[in-house]
């Protein structure tokens, strides 16, 4: 038993392991493990012509963890940092180790500011995002959203009053920004035109 004053017993041997557990220790004969052969060096068959494979080129600089002296030879390019959440992200790879919850939480603040930045990018397109239909807000009225979350036991049910709030509540506090900027441009179009 765990934190009393006695002595704890002493490890199990192999042959004691194998009689209390079925199947323990199948694997200690490598001529029984079917991954020996692949872990052992075979020259003709890694099928690699390098010592060291050919390099990407970095065509802009890459982030890369302060544990690593260079960046692996294939890396990602689909998504390049951008902006402010870009930014974050370099300054997270930068000053912090991946062991550090620091590094990660910097990292998750970036992808919520670059989801917000491709939100407001959005605006700029001809379709622009719809926080209606996009949210999943319709398909609460229309499949069933109500009473699949009471009497269900469903363990997101505490949330379920703030999810609006969440979810609608930025789009509200931009919209009321964005009229009061226009109210108040044209408070002072009107007052400078009064002026005259």
């Amino acid at each position: 038993m765990a934190y009393t004053s006695e002595r704890p017993p002493l490890t199990e041997s192999s042959d004691q392991l194998r009689a209390r557990i079925p199947g323990w220790g199948v694997d200690l004969d490598p001529k029984d493990r079917p991954s020996v052969p692949k872990l052992r060096w075979q020259e003709d068959r890694t099928g690699a012509h390098w010592d060291f494979p050919e390099r990407q080129p970095e065509k802009w600089p890459r982030e890369r963890s302060i544990e690593h002296k260079f960046l692996t030879p294939v890396f990602g390019t689909s998504c390049p940092p951008r902006g402010i959440s870009g930014a974050l992200r370099r300054y997270s790879y930068r000053k912090y180790s991946e062991g550090r919850a620091a590094h990660w939480l910097l990292l998750l603040a970036a992808d919520r500011v670059d989801a917000w930045e491709n939100h407001l990018r959005s605006f700029l397109t001809p379709r622009p995002d719809n926080p209606i239909t996009q949210t999943g807000v319709t398909s609460e009225l229309s499949r069933h959203g109500i009473s699949s979350r009471y009497g269900k036991k469903r363990a997101d049910a505490a949330h379920h009053l703030l999810d609006p709030v969440i979810v609608a509540g930025p789009w509200i506090l931009a919209g009321g920004l964005a009229i009061g900027l226009v109210r108040r441009r044209n408070r002072s179009l009107t007052a400078k035109g009064g002026a005259r």
